[in-house]
């Protein structure tokens, strides 16, 4: 291993994961779009994740402040984006997202939805899907949000539906709306509203948008190279193949960006070769000993493609579903040390998975304990169940 590169060891890129990414209690942020900007973006594919996920990081937790930021400040932005996940991200950092990522995805959603209309649906060609779009548009703008079921009314043509795998086990009969929807949506025309029921609730109520085309947004390549930048800032030091997974770019995009942004290389534990921004080779002092327990799809459990620095290999098994998602984690002191679920009396449990660097400790029992504690103050009567389920969250819910 060269020595003539700055070494970034576990222990710092732990230290710098509990500060930056506000899991340290002294660390935690007053407001949901401090959250957001933290972690670049908070995974919103489950809807429950991302006040979950808010609140773990707030001082003091409360659905209602990321309701605020969500639906009646808009502050925060729903994007089909980095690795074509629905994040929700500042609004701010909403074009950077849009130009580097996010339009490009919005072009293969149209793509695919007009070739999945037109050749699957009777009578559907590209000209009558436009103008149902139109009179969808005009619909929503007239009643300001509506739910998928209301626009159908207002457009009786969503209502068509489309055999979906005929033949097969799995066949299903989907409604042309679902996909129409998903697609404007994804081009940032239609924004998600409240919930039709609770903030665990998947049914959303939609609203007019704009366009993510049509924001002020820099050119692609300098939207990377600003997103990558604001992704060094949180989740560095990292590796180059971090980054690429993590924003779905390719090799080529991935390493430009970085470039533009002067990105330095360093060494890792393990022999491994990260990159870090110029301003952050300093050593960073850890920050108290904290746990945090934190929900599936959690951006920061999420956050690189390499997570033996922080979780342990043989407890991918228990803590991931088959398709790579992760469910809910307990940590201590920037590493993964297990996992909880929430039974259906409401009691939250916990389960450690190891003993390591004093996981095991009184004081790690105790802490994880009061996260457990505190988080069922907050949720109160509400149940979660993860959209994506780990065999561990499984067994302990029952």
């Amino acid at each position: 291993m060269s020595h003539s590169r700055p070494r970034i060891d576990t222990a710092g890129r732990r230290a710098r994961l509990g500060r930056r990414q506000l899991l340290a209690p002294a660390y935690r942020a007053a407001r949901t779009e401090e959250v957001a900007d933290a972690v670049v973006g908070l995974h919103a594919s489950d809807p429950a994740t991302v006040h979950l996920a808010a609140c773990a990081r707030l001082a003091a937790p409360d659905p209602a402040e990321v309701e605020r930021a969500l639906y009646d400040e808009e502050s925060l932005v729903r994007m089909l984006c980095m690795r074509r996940t629905l994040f929700a991200v500042g609004a701010a950092l909403a074009p950077v997202v849009a130009s580097s990522t996010a339009q490009a995805i919005a072009a293969k959603e149209r793509a695919g939805m007009v070739k999945w209309v037109t050749e699957g649906a009777p009578g559907w060609d590209e000209r009558r899907l436009a103008d149902v779009e139109a009179r969808t548009l005009a619909a929503l703008r007239a009643h300001g949000e509506a739910t998928a079921a209301q626009l159908a009314a207002e457009v009786p043509d969503l209502r068509d539906t489309i055999v979906v795998s005929p033949g097969k086990p799995y066949q299903a009969t989907v409604a042309v709306s679902s996909r129409i929807l998903r697609t404007l949506a994804a081009e940032g025309r239609i924004r998600r509203g409240r919930p039709r029921g609770g903030w665990t609730s998947s049914t959303f109520r939609w609203r007019p948008g704009t366009a993510f085309a049509e924001l002020p947004a820099p050119e692609a390549p300098e939207a990377r190279a600003g997103l990558a930048h604001r992704w060094l800032a949180s989740y560095g030091p990292a590796t180059v193949e971090d980054l690429k997974w993590w924003t779905g770019w390719t090799l080529t995009a991935t390493r430009q960006a970085l470039a533009a942004i002067g990105a330095v290389e360093v060494d890792l534990d393990n022999g491994t070769r990260g990159v870090a921004l110029p301003d952050d080779l300093e050593p960073v002092a850890a920050p108290e000993p904290w746990a945090a327990l934190l929900p599936a799809l959690d951006p920061t459990a999420m956050g690189w493609k390499a997570r033996d620095w922080y979780l342990g290999p043989d407890h991918v098994p228990q803590l991931f579903d088959r398709s790579g998602n992760i469910g809910p984690t307990v940590w201590w002191c920037g590493r993964i040390v297990g996992g909880w679920a929430q039974r259906a009396d409401g009691e939250i449990v916990w389960r450690l998975l190891t003993d390591d660097e004093g996981c095991g400790s009184s004081e790690a029992a105790a802490a994880v304990t009061a996260e457990a504690a505190r988080l069922a103050a907050w949720v109160g009567d509400v149940r979660v169940t993860p959209r994506f389920r780990s065999p561990l969250e499984r067994e302990l819910s029952r």
